[in-house]
């Protein structure tokens, strides 16, 4: 399996599913015990120091030091990775974070939402390839999410791989360009949209102003028609291609004598996908 630069990868499963133990293997601080993984191009394993340099890793505590301001923080740690031009990245980061006007202010006194977006500025300082975050929202407001969402978006743009490890599946619909699902074992791997596709089918409703008997029957002679359900004034129909079978479906039933109202896709959330693989195994 290969993650291309510029790509969202989301890990989704259960607690003890393997995530944070995956992250942390793949950030070097764990050592496999079989199988064979790169990170920016190092062997974990045998080039860990390149990994570790090459990468930025958001952990599930984020380890500051609460006696230091946040902007002592991320000097100390921009000196360790021997960031240029340190003081114009602090403000660069902690100014996109909203963090800048309480830079000279102990860690210790930061909410749990602080800490976190201020670990995320450590992980991105040095400019990495490979970002690995460990619930980069965990203890965020709505309105604190949405920012590190759009600050995530932004990494993505210029071309950075991020492994995402997230218990927010509707985080990780908007985030992520490909999921994989565990428990114990590898269940998915594959787009938010595919795997709801491959579990679910798409399936169009069309809203009627009267339900007859004859509606249904007249469709079915129809191949590209997987499944036809009636529920009261609607029917929902499950195509493989609804952007070339609908307009059809909706001339048949007008010409049938049908009021069609609107037409719209019953949409599957991601945590419909999750739910159906976890409770599936």
């Amino acid at each position: 399996m290969d993650i291309p630069s510029g790509e969202v990868f989301g890990f989704l499963g259960p607690n003890g599913a393997g995530k944070t133990t995956t992250i942390r293997m793949l950030g070097a601080l764990l050592a496999p015990t079989e199988g064979e993984a790169w990170v920016a191009g190092f062997q974990v394993g045998k080039n860990n120091q390149k990994i570790r340099r090459n990468i930025g890793l958001l952990p599930e505590t984020p380890g500051l030091y609460t006696a230091l301001s946040a902007e002592r923080n991320l000097s100390f740690y921009g000196t360790m990775y021997g960031v240029e031009n340190l003081d114009s990245q602090i403000k660069r980061y902690l100014d996109m974070l909203g963090l800048w006007g309480r830079r000279h202010e102990p860690v210790g006194t930061f909410s749990k939402g602080m800490r976190q977006k201020l670990a995320i500025a450590r992980a991105v300082l040095h400019e990495p390839k490979v970002l690995l975050l460990d619930e980069p929202t965990s203890g965020l407001d709505p309105q604190m999410a949405r920012l590190v969402r759009e600050f995530i978006s932004e990494l993505k743009k210029e071309g950075r791989t991020i492994l995402l490890s997230t218990h927010n599946l509707e985080e990780a619909d908007r985030l992520c360009d490909r999921v994989a699902v565990f428990q114990s074992h590898l269940l998915a791997l594959d787009t938010p949209l595919a795997l709801r596709q491959q579990l679910f089918g798409r399936k169009v409703v069309f809203h009627l102003a009267e339900m007859k008997p004859q509606y249904q029957s007249i469709l079915e002679k129809f191949d590209f028609i997987q499944e036809i359900q009636t529920i009261e004034e609607k029917l929902v129909i499950t195509l493989e291609n609804p952007e070339e079978n609908n307009p059809v479906l909706v001339k048949v039933l007008v010409q049938a004598g049908a009021d069609v109202q609107f037409i719209g896709e019953l949409r599957r959330s991601l945590e419909d996908v999750y739910l159906q693989l976890v409770q599936n195994q």
